[in-house]
């Protein structure tokens, strides 16, 4: 099948089960998105969202009255959302557009927002990244906090143990150092996580970690393992609503819970 049915395929599937999530569910939902305007060369299509779409998905959660908007820190010590989920926004990989596209747009729409970096990515000197100046520059804007994406983007489940904690407390280290900031999220590279990558990130002092299987975390979620749901560059607003709302969380019966295994 090629990748235009697969994807008709997914959305006919989606279209029927946002048939019965048309109201948010309560707790915490975290969007994930990569690049905003930059073409990538990695094999993986719609990990590039275009600047306009990006800002009406931004707009639109704004008009949702079933929402409530919140930085990922604060997600997990809420206030009384009266049943609202609570949406929080995240970026993987550290675009140098999540600087100059993303980060005006969020701050002029005052939505707070987490990005997870990769410090081999930082110091390669490729201008996809940002680049050390960039990243404090990023930093220091309102309502930014920068994460962990690990120190080489490696699978963590599929390495050892001792290696899983090197990497991220290396990427830890070398943020802390660089910014002068404390660092107490990580995102997993590939969204590759298990219970022994949980242990790994715990140990290196992370309070909060956050995967790629989609879905709302309620109040038993491992704050080590959040769901997280992933926004595409093809999501329109008709799409990017139903996800927000649960009309893509059948997704989450592709992958096994990180928390299983």
């Amino acid at each position: 099948m090629t990748g235009i049915l697969k994807r008709a395929a997914t959305r006919s599937l989606m279209e029927l089960w946002s048939l019965a999530h048309r109201k948010c569910a309560p707790g915490l939902r975290i969007l994930l998105y990569h690049a905003v305007g930059t073409p990538l060369d990695h094999n993986v299509p719609g990990l590039t969202i275009s600047p306009e779409l990006f800002r009406a998905h931004m707009t639109e959660l704004q008009r949702m009255e079933d929402i409530s908007l919140v930085s990922l820190k604060e997600s997990l010590f809420p206030e009384d959302d009266h049943g609202k989920t609570r949406v929080a926004i995240t970026f993987d990989d550290g675009y140098l557009d999540n600087l100059q596209v993303a980060a005006p747009i969020l701050a002029d729409l005052k939505i707070p927002f987490t990005v997870f970096v990769v410090p081999t990515y930082i110091k390669s000197g490729n201008p996809i990244y940002m680049t050390f100046s960039q990243l404090n520059e990023l930093a220091n804007v309102r309502g930014c906090r920068i994460g962990s994406h690990g120190m080489a983007h490696l699978r963590l489940a599929q390495v050892s143990g001792g290696e899983a904690i090197r990497d991220l407390a290396d990427s830890r280290k070398w943020i802390e150092d660089s910014l002068g900031k404390p660092v107490d999220s990580v995102s997993y590279p590939h969204g590759s996580a298990s219970r022994l990558v949980r242990i790994a990130a715990a140990k290196v002092g992370y309070k909060i970690g956050a995967c790629s299987r989609t879905g709302v975390n309620g109040p038993d979620r491992d704050p080590l393992l959040l769901c997280r749901t992933e926004i595409l560059g093809w999501d329109g607003p008709r799409a990017f609503r139903q996800k927000v709302r649960g009309g893509w969380d059948w997704h989450r019966f592709r992958h096994p819970d990180p928390q299983q295994i």
